[in-house]
């Protein structure tokens, strides 16, 4: 795909993005609706180009937890379905007005919510994220432009065929969401710079990929996903609840950006409840590599390096690092952690708050699992990503996160003297 293609895409986008703003909340649901029936309609359909992908990454070799991240399921087509349904059923925030206040000259200013405009999204081997992305945008009057990575390609090639396909037959335009076929290095560096027609970029996948965007990209850019999430085991808590909380987070689904990659057990505790983390963790076939004080207390552990700290492995591994106070585990979670989720497992009522308040990430928990950082969980019903960073929006990005404000006045004929 050339240079001309892309600039294409962009151009029906745009066009498309000014329907999408006078089609009303009504309409657009109408359209959600549509997509989610299609979805499981055309299940069958999805599933096998999903098998084409799997197939192909068993024969390259990738990660199990990557493997985990692009296959889907019949389960897991109806839970994007319902995502959408949900986007559905939420308020349209489009067309609010945030406030409206009257100036001394009598000068109504207020701010209303409206759409970005067109919006890109750059992911690897995540096929759920070209539904879920599809549904926020255009609920808030976005259109998108995704650009998938390779190791997904038919999966996406035909959810994008399904959902366009499903808008036409309701009357909408089906270029509010299009994809970007060409899977080589030079097409995506290009997309990264076609800021006459994308208002932001949105990248969902590695560091490698967010790194790559940002530093290639000149449309502006939101962080996410990154997750190098902690856990930290206090001196007083509920031994049992950390367990289950560890388990859960860590393997539940491994290669997820809110899988907990890091532990951090206070020495009070640590010679008690790091051979019930290595029971329960190796009953998964987790590689722990912990500190000299944790090795000395269960042999199943292996040495940490330097790196270990700062690594968001998306795998059967985790570190372990003990620490011999409150403060000191503070210190260690905002040294290493990516700025995404971080929990603390606590009977001190201190300690919670202060953790609460002292770490610096876009989700921070006391006594649950980092995997509830999802905007489904959080009752978005999906999300576009989690950012990472603190400009524009920060955490799961629901409906909110795509809209901007414009101010708009009303006068009677005032002048500025």
């Amino acid at each position: 795909m050339g240079n001309r293609m892309l600039e294409q895409l962009g151009e029906e986008a745009v066009k498309a993005a000014a329907v999408l703003q006078h089609i009303g909340s009504a309409k657009k649901n109408e359209g959600l609706k549509a997509v989610a029936a299609a979805l499981t309609e055309r299940q069958a359909e999805i599933l096998a180009a999903n098998e084409q992908d799997m197939e192909r990454g068993r024969e390259n070799h990738m990660k199990a937890g990557i493997l985990d991240r692009l296959q889907l399921t019949e389960a897991r087509i109806a839970s994007m379905a319902e995502g959408i349904l949900q986007v559905a059923g939420l308020d349209d925030p489009i067309g609010e007005v945030v406030y409206m206040k009257k100036r001394p000259n009598g000068l109504m200013i207020g701010q209303k919510r409206v759409p970005l405009g067109v919006v890109g999204i750059i992911y690897e081997a995540r096929p759920n994220v070209t539904a879920d992305t599809f549904a926020l945008c255009f609920k808030t009057g976005n259109a998108v432009i995704l650009k998938g990575g390779s190791d997904a390609i038919c999966s996406n090639k035909k959810i994008v065929e399904v959902m366009q396909d499903a808008l036409e037959s309701v009357g909408i335009t089906g270029k509010c969401v299009s994809l970007i076929t060409d899977t080589d290095r030079e097409t995506t560096v290009a997309f990264m710079k076609l800021r006459q027609y994308v208002d932001v970029l949105i990248p969902r996948g590695s560091k490698g990929l967010i790194q790559a965007t940002v530093n290639n990209s000149t449309i502006p850019v939101i962080e996410t996903g990154t997750g190098n999430c902690h856990i930290y085991v206090d001196s007083v808590c509920d031994t049992d609840m950390a367990l289950d909380i560890i388990e859960n987070a860590k393997t539940q689904r491994i290669g997820v950006c809110n899988a907990c990659e890091s532990l951090v057990v206070h020495k009070e505790v640590a010679d008690t409840i790091i051979p019930a983390i290595c029971d329960r963790l190796k009953a998964h076939n987790v590689e722990i590599r912990g500190d000299a004080y944790a090795m000395e207390i269960d042999s199943r552990i292996v040495s940490a390096t330097e790196e270990d700290w700062g690594t968001e492995y998306l795998d059967y591994i985790i570190s372990l690092k003990t620490v011999d106070s409150f403060e000191e585990a503070i210190a260690h979670i905002n040294r290493y952690n990516t700025g995404h989720s971080e929990a603390i497992i606590t009977k001190d009522y201190e300690h919670a708050n202060r953790f609460l308040e002292e770490i610096d990430a876009a989700a921070v928990y006391v006594n649950a699992s980092t995997r509830f950082t999802d905007g489904f969980e959080f009752g978005f019903g999906a999300e576009v990503g989690i950012s990472t960073q603190k400009l524009h929006a920060r955490g799961p990005m629901g409906l909110l996160a795509l809209t901007t404000t414009k101010y708009i006045i009303y006068g009677n004929g005032q002048v500025r003297q």
